[in-house]
């Protein structure tokens, strides 16, 4: 049709590892962009062009990924319309180095308010003032009540998109003052990244938060063989908070989701015993749930 905008179609990779209890992101440029290509006509489908980038760009091979979010917004940095289809991965970090401005970055220094398990001044000292300027209704000083946990409101662990959309609206994350928005104080703490990659890498945490309550995913982030700290520090490290711990495994053995192995862990103290998830729950895991504890310490 004469005058009709072009569409550029590009695929997205967020690939999730968690190591030493730190969830890590998988990147290009240094770190300023999740691993991403167009799609091309030679691709057979949207999973094999995904899986052909990623490991043309970085040199690691895909697992299990899942379709995350379809984003078609106006493209800013070029004429016409851009869809983002973005993919949501489980891995293990890479040990070997990966070359180029390749490397595993910790999504809470995209983040840093999204990580509550020791204590930040972060949203009081830098986020609260900023959102007091711009929320100048009842409903924007609600939703920021809402999203930062403001005016003793609960914090919920699943809002990371919410968050960072209302930041963006406020002017005080770096990627809105490069598309215009009017600022509403100096941008919060937190790595930019290139284009939407930090609004698609904040999508994907707020999945995979939701995720672990009712799937138990996280065997994918593990190694065959763990403690029951591991497990809990695993989990921990996804929410963001800390567990009760003595509430975190009295949930575990409730759901049978594991069996004890004859090994234990080597290192100084008592020796802890290793487990594995249940060989039913890696093959039916569609099926079998887990939830997080909700009691906090």
């Amino acid at each position: 049709m004469s005058g009709a905008q072009p569409i550029h179609a590009e695929l997205i990779a967020v690939l999730v590892a968690v190591t030493a209890a730190t969830p890590r992101i998988l990147t290009l440029l240094d770190g300023s962009a999740l691993p991403a290509g167009p799609l091309e006509s030679g691709h057979r489908s949207l999973q094999a062009g995904l899986r052909c980038w990623v490991e043309r760009h970085t040199g690691h091979a895909l697992g299990h990924i899942e379709q995350l979010y379809t984003f078609a917004d106006t493209d800013r940095s070029r004429a016409g319309r851009s869809i983002s289809i973005s993919y949501l991965g489980l891995t293990a970090e890479t040990r070997a180095p990966l070359g180029g401005r390749v490397s595993w970055q910790d999504w809470y220094d995209y983040f840093p308010w999204e990580d509550r398990r020791t204590a930040s001044d972060v949203i009081e000292t830098r986020i609260a003032p900023g959102l007091a300027r711009w929320a100048t209704t009842a409903d924007r000083a609600a939703r920021a009540a809402r999203c930062f946990a403001l005016d003793d409101t609960p914090w919920n662990e699943d809002l990371a998109l919410a968050r960072y959309e209302l930041l963006y609206e406020a002017g005080l994350v770096p990627e809105a003052q490069r598309d215009g928005c009017a600022p509403h104080g100096d941008p919060v703490p937190g790595l930019r990244m290139t284009a939407d990659h930090r609004r698609i890498l904040a999508t994907g945490i707020s999945r995979l938060r939701a995720k672990i309550k009712y799937r138990p995913i996280v065997f994918e982030l593990l190694p065959e063989l763990f403690t029951l700290l591991d497990l809990q520090r695993c989990i921990e490290a996804l929410a963001g908070h800390a567990l009760h711990k003595a509430n975190f495994r009295r949930l575990i053995e409730s759901q049978s989701l594991l069996e004890e192995t004859e090994s234990f862990a080597s290192g100084p103290g008592r020796p802890a015993r290793l487990y594995r998830f249940r060989a039913a729950i890696r093959t039916e895991r569609a099926e079998a749930g887990t939830r997080l504890p909700l009691a906090r310490p």
